[in-house]
């Protein structure tokens, strides 16, 4: 079984760069708060690292 990750978006996406909006979009998130489960693999570990500041990360 891979591992997960739960992911939360913690901070606003107001104000940020277009980059770093679409990248939280891609991830799932919408809302301040709102939790997605993702798969443990690269390109979503790339994701995180470019809004680090914005989300706090759990395995699951």
């Amino acid at each position: 079984m891979s591992k997960q990750l739960e992911i939360t978006l913690k901070r606003s996406v107001i104000g940020r760069p277009e980059e770093q909006r679409s990248t939280v979009q891609t991830l799932g998130l919408k809302k301040v708060h709102q939790s997605v489960v993702r798969e443990d693999t690269p390109v979503v570990r790339g994701m995180i690292n470019k809004v680090s500041h914005l989300v706090n990360v759990e395995e699951v």
